[in-house]
């Protein structure tokens, strides 16, 4: 068959489903583990007074919200009806972005003003370092089932479970140099990065970039209009 005659081909329904239900796995994964994780860091930084510990357990309480938005979306059994509530997810998914850089922003803030120095945290430095080893297994299992699904909610709550990692590096780095060095700036400075990047993160899941639909095996014809994820028929539109 010739380049010119060649049309896009995306999984069957069989395969569909067969996402729709590891996404969901993997959803109910995420939220269960960031429950038990937002537990945890909650305690352990109030017993500590940790600003940046408690931040953490809060993003772990903003990363539930996501992944419940993911998880209704794909409740819905038939495909049609998935796609209709996937510019609401990830309208839901941007809020959560957003609210998540302005939080770890202002946290970062204040600490850096000085409000006072946490104690060491053992039960916050394994928590972290858990997520470090937990997070990115879930977040390139669900990108990779949400870029062959074509689902833009899916991807774009991966990259919100990645950015979940970051900042769990972040938090080990802090609390680990707290607790060593004494060097209390390093969390909240790189915390500024790490919401720089949630902002950037928020802005690509509003205006619908991340979806990823079915390769084609040829370009799709010059003057096809871009779908709202900003995608082609047929175009791979995932980085």
């Amino acid at each position: 068959m010739s380049a010119e005659t060649s049309i896009a081909v995306g999984p069957g329904p069989a395969r569909r489903e067969a996402l729709a239900r590891r996404i969901r796995l993997l959803v109910a994964a995420t939220i269960t583990y960031n429950v038990i994780e937002a537990i945890v860091a909650v305690i352990a930084g109030t017993i500590a007074s940790s600003t940046a510990l408690i931040g953490f357990g809060l993003d772990s309480v903003i990363e539930v919200s996501s992944a419940a938005a993911v998880a209704w979306q794909f409740s819905a059994r038939d495909h049609a009806v998935r796609e209709a509530r996937e510019k609401t997810t990830l309208r839901i998914i941007a809020v959560s972005f957003f609210t998540l850089a302005a939080y770890v922003t202002v946290d970062a803030v204040r600490a850096l003003a000085g409000t006072g120095e946490a104690e060491r945290s053992v039960p916050g430095i394994v928590i972290a370092a858990l997520s470090l080893a937990v997070m990115p297994f879930l977040s390139a299992a669900q990108r990779r089932a949400g870029r062959e699904l074509g689902s833009a909610s899916a991807v774009a709550d991966s990259r919100q479970t990645l950015l979940c990692t970051y900042l769990s590096a972040v938090l080990l780095a802090g609390l680990v140099l707290n607790a060593t060095l004494g060097w209390s700036w390093a969390d909240p400075v790189a915390a500024l990065v790490i919401a720089a990047v949630a902002v950037k993160e928020g802005r690509d899941a509003w205006q619908g970039k991340g979806c990823c639909a079915p390769a084609a095996v040829a370009p799709p014809p010059a003057g096809t209009r871009a779908d709202p994820c900003g995608c082609r028929p047929g175009g791979d539109c995932c980085g």
